[in-house]
């Protein structure tokens, strides 16, 4: 494989190889903002002063678990350019690996279709991390219309 992709290096994936991502497990997430923009607010006196648009990516990741019944949610933290969060996916069978055609995929307020064209896992962290930055791109975009969340992962800088 070549060390480069569009003329920018690659970066190797986090994520841990033949690892399931729809087992049951304690998942550490970071999801950031293109560019690193602003978009959800400013650190005040060391405090976070979220901006509409952080109100609702807070709003939204509270709500995963009403559409996601098998997810529960430990501490998280909406940062200016960022949100990192603990999610725990804590399902009855365990992460057993259920047919596609008898699940239905709970989404937070987009077609399903979306998930089955990139052939997501049903019940899986990338299913629950893609449904909640839809809803928040949908939303976020009636006050910014350029809003949008990095790729892939970044180098640091």
């Amino acid at each position: 494989m070549s060390d480069k992709f569009n003329g920018k290096y690659r970066i190797k994936s986090a994520r841990l190889q033949n690892w399931d991502y729809s087992n049951n497990g304690l998942y550490f997430v970071t999801i950031c903002t293109v560019n690193r923009e602003l978009y959800f607010g400013d650190i005040v006196n060391g405090e976070m002063q979220l901006s509409e648009i952080g109100h609702m990516a807070n709003k939204f990741w509270k709500k995963i678990p009403e559409h996601f019944p098998f997810v529960e949610l430990d501490e998280f933290v909406i940062m200016p350019n960022h949100v990192h969060g603990i999610i725990i996916i804590n399902k009855p069978n365990d992460g057993e690996c259920i047919d596609k055609r008898n699940v239905k995929t709970p989404n937070l307020g987009i077609s399903t279709t979306a998930i089955a064209s990139k052939e997501w896992k049903p019940e899986s962290l990338g299913v629950i991390i893609n449904q909640y930055k839809r809803i928040c791109t949908i939303n976020a975009r009636k006050i910014h219309a350029d809003f949008a969340w990095q790729s892939r992962f970044q180098k640091g800088e």
